[in-house]
């Protein structure tokens, strides 16, 4: 398999560029839009602590949600009205966005709750520690 090179991705509020290559995990999911409230599939790049959107999986990011300041994700198909259907809830958003099989949308769930846990200060503080145990503390 080839080395896929990502642009970065520059905070438009920050100036701030990040590097996303090498992710912890990646795919495409549809997400609805903050402003128009219509659904747009996106290619999600989750690197640590921030999740990345795109239009495809070479353009640049044109979005980040930073998910060290996450409350909660977990299923949404009731509040969506969408199969397969999650929610990334910080204090001031809540993004909706749903992906392809019940499998994906598991396997997304995971995958940032374990980002939320990892970049709470709680987790690093006990893996500083030693004292870390394996318990997730996310909504699932």
């Amino acid at each position: 398999m080839a080395h896929v090179i990502r642009p970065q991705y520059q905070d438009p509020a920050t100036g701030i560029l990040y590097d996303c290559n090498n992710p912890d995990f990646t795919g495409y999911l549809t997400k609805q839009s903050s402003w128009l409230k219509d659904w747009r599939r996106r290619f999600f790049i989750l690197k640590g602590s921030k999740l990345f959107f795109a239009k495809s999986e070479m353009a640049a990011p044109h979005g980040m949600i930073d998910l060290s300041s996450c409350m909660t994700v977990k299923s949404a198909e009731q509040k969506t009205h969408k199969r397969n259907a999650l929610e990334v809830s910080t204090q001031d958003t809540t993004f909706f966005m749903f992906a392809g099989t019940e499998k994906e949308k598991d396997d997304w769930i995971g995958a940032i709750g374990r980002a939320i846990v990892q970049s709470s200060s709680t987790y690093q503080n006990e893996e500083a520690s030693g004292d870390s145990d394996s318990d997730y503390e996310y909504q699932g």
